[in-house]
Formats: structure tokens, C-alpha cells, sequence
């Protein structure tokens, strides 16, 4: 199974993709705190980290590992994880992948320049 892009969660869990992907990740709440036995669920506290630090990349990472090695584990959480995979990235413009970006910087002088695509939470320039 192709595992859940990073920017995707940090997009969804930063609330960047409004309404919809809002929808989006509550249903991926419930979808990780579904317990088929009493067992200790993987991904649960991984997404409460990017919940309370949706900007960063680190836990955002850690939760698209925990859901793939769930879903490594359980095939019929691998089924629902891909088919909720497939509308998050249908239901969203979150950019994830390929694509362009032209920037020019002319004339003057430039101290700072930044050049980014699909930036998700704050920039912090200088000290």
C-alpha cells in the first residue's frame, strides 16, 4: 500500500483545507481510533502529536510510518486506510507531488528571498 503523503496530514491536520478536509481528517480520527480488539491501536498517539503540532514535518512523518505499519498489519485497516487515502487526495487541493514552480528575483538588492511551494504552517525568517 502506498503510505499517506506527510503534507497531506500536515494540511489536514493544520486545518489548511477548510471545511472539507476538516471532514477529512475527523474521519481519519475515527478510522485510527477504531479498535477491532482491546489491543493498544497503532497511530493513535502519533496523531494526537500532529494534532497539537500540525506545522511539523517530524510528526507528520511519524504518523504516515505508524498508519503504514498498521496497515502492514491489518488488511482490513490497509483497505479502509487506502480507500480514505483516495478521498483525502481527491477531496483536497493539496499540492503533494509534482509540479512547477518559476520564480524570479530581479533588480536591487535582495537580503531575503524565499522560494517554496506547497508551504504548510509558518515561515520564521531571522532571529
Amino acid at each position: 500500500m502506498e503510505s499517506v503523503a506527510p503534507e497531506l496530514l500536515m494540511a489536514l491536520a493544520g486545518g489548511t483545507a477548510g471545511a472539507a478536509g476538516q471532514q477529512l481528517w475527523a474521519s481519519l480520527r475515527d478510522l485510527v481510533r477504531r479498535r477491532p480488539t482491546a489491543d493498544p491501536v497503532g497511530g493513535e498517539d502519533e496523531l494526537t502529536a500532529l494534532e497539537e503540532a500540525s506545522d511539523s514535518p517530524e510528526q507528520a512523518r511519524g504518523l504516515a510510518r505508524a498508519l503504514a505499519v498498521r496497515a502492514g498489519e491489518d488488511p482490513a485497516f490497509a483497505r479502509e486506510l487506502a480507500a480514505w487515502r483516495r478521498e483525502a487526495e481527491a477531496g483536497t487541493t493539496v499540492r503533494t507531488g509534482e509540479g512547477d514552480v518559476r520564480n524570479t528575483v530581479s533588480g536591487g538588492t535582495q537580503t531575503t528571498v524565499v522560494q517554496a511551494r506547497d508551504v504548510h504552517g509558518s515561515l520564521h525568517i531571522g532571529g
